[in-house]
């Protein structure tokens, strides 16, 4: 069979079938029913001076479910067969509410908890969607505007109607600050093949295993998870540019919430191409205002996990306050305005098969979720030294899933990993990491892999 997309690719022609294989999998594999929770991470495991889970949950958490904040550009499900509350088209007004995810079958809090912090469970904890509430719409996209004499102004009652859900939001987010520990925010931002349900799963259970400290959020946005492959992948790739500039507003209602100390934003795979164009965006946006990043948007850290984007495009998005000076005049002398105030963490493996697809179809040199330690040299690598908050964190083991594209969260050496980093602010260099350090800002997971015999379904 040829393959008119490859004529002059270096690719064996005996992966091509392995990437489409892949790539049908992907797409049939997505799990939104219900999956089982994500095996317990490491530091939890019931040792000897393992940590507390929930030391500092507040009694109104201490439930089966998990309540989360949703933003989203989806529009609402219409298909009666669909268990999902919103589908895979494009909305043209940014919604949010409430989703539960339940973990089940009803188990008391003793019962959760100890399940929660054995290496092998004794029974299968289940997660499932439980009640989605939308509280809020934003007005119909674009927003409407009138013209006088002095040119376009906008309308005084979209504009009114805006401020109004802005402050129903930002009421909302108000609501659980108050019942959380920590005023800060956790945003996830999921990748391709996500359903409604499947990421709720995801940022449910690590909100969980954060201890439930946080304000806990996600960005869905219209990612395909059905179809053939192509297609599929074809339309999340431009849904993916559509769903930036929502994005963006999302991170500016959240860091402008009376109350917010710090936004913590972390995106998976397809997600992390979203997340550092609304970075830039946001960037671009407090720069030109005369403000630096740092103090309007709160952010501490950004975490990208088995990032689908091109190695070239993403070190150009990172560097770009740095390789255009014109752009800032604000500031004096060369002084390169602060963006966030924690780290940027991107998690990597060359074992990481989902990528080959993306790779493949983009005709990419490289993905950066698929880094190894061979290509992260000193001479690579010496910007993000000399700049000391970025760290690429490359997992070696098995894989833990399908695809080995979820190991941080199939993982427990890698869910522990994270979890030290968002919750106690860890540095990598920190003993309770367990890093080993290989270069400048690389790090890896030394000795053999610790993996529960449970693991995860449906990744």
């Amino acid at each position: 069979m040829q393959y008119p997309l490859l004529t002059g690719s270096p690719w064996p022609k005996s992966m091509l079938g392995l990437v489409f294989v892949l790539g049908v999998a992907l797409v049939a594999g997505c799990a939104s029913k219900g999956r089982l929770l994500m095996p317990t991470p490491a530091l939890y495991q019931q040792e000897p001076g393992a940590s507390a889970l929930f030391a500092d949950t507040v009694p109104e958490r201490r439930t089966p479910g998990v309540e989360l904040l949703f933003l989203t550009d989806r529009s609402p499900e219409t298909n009666p067969e669909s268990n999902q509350p919103y589908g895979e088209g494009r909305s043209r007004s940014l919604t949010f509410g409430t989703a539960v995810v339940e973990m089940v079958p009803g188990l008391g809090w003793s019962d959760l908890e100890y399940q929660s912090r054995v290496p092998e469970r004794t029974m299968d904890v289940l997660l499932e969607l439980g009640r989605v509430t939308e509280v809020g719409r934003f007005p119909q996209e674009p927003y409407d505007f009138e013209a006088t004499a002095s040119g376009a102004v906008r309308s005084p009652t979209v504009l009114k109607e805006h401020r109004r859900v802005k402050t129903q939001f930002q009421d909302l987010m108000g609501e659980q600050l108050r019942q959380s520990p920590r005023k800060e925010v956790v945003l996830y931002v999921h990748g391709f093949n996500e359903t409604f349900a499947s990421a709720a799963f995801t940022m449910g259970e690590l909100c969980h295993f954060f201890g439930r400290e946080h304000v806990c959020a996600i960005f869905t946005w219209p990612a395909s998870a059905s179809g053939g492959f192509l297609t599929s992948y074809t339309t999340t790739t431009e849904s993916a540019t559509y769903a930036v500039a929502h994005l963006a507003k999302t991170i500016r209602m959240i860091a402008q919430t009376p109350g917010v100390d710090a936004v913590h934003l972390m995106a998976h795979s397809r997600g992390s191409a979203v997340l550092l164009n609304a970075l830039r965006e946001l960037g671009i946006e407090s720069i030109a205002a005369g403000v630096e990043p740092l103090k309007a948007f709160k952010i501490d850290n950004v975490v990208l996990l088995a990032p689908d984007i091109d190695l070239d495009i993403a070190e150009q998005q990172m560097q770009l306050f740095v390789s255009n000076p014109d752009m800032i005049t604000r500031w004096s002398g060369q002084q390169i305005p602060r963006f966030m105030r924690g780290r940027w963490s991107i998690y990597a493996s060359p074992q990481d098969r989902a990528l080959l697809v993306s790779r493949f179809l983009f005709r990419s040199r490289r993905r950066v979720g698929q880094l190894s330690l061979a290509e992260l040299t000193d001479e690579s690598t010496r910007p993000y030294a000399k700049w000391g908050k970025m760290d690429i964190i490359v997992y070696q083991g098995e894989r833990t899933d399908l695809f080995g594209h979820a190991y941080f969260a199939t993982n427990p050496r890698v869910s522990s990993d994270l979890i030290q980093l968002i919750r106690y602010g860890a540095s990598p260099g920190d003993p309770r990491r367990g890093l080993e350090r290989i270069g400048p800002v690389a790090w890896t997971f030394p000795g053999s892999d610790l993996v529960s015999s449970k693991s995860s379904d449906g990744r």
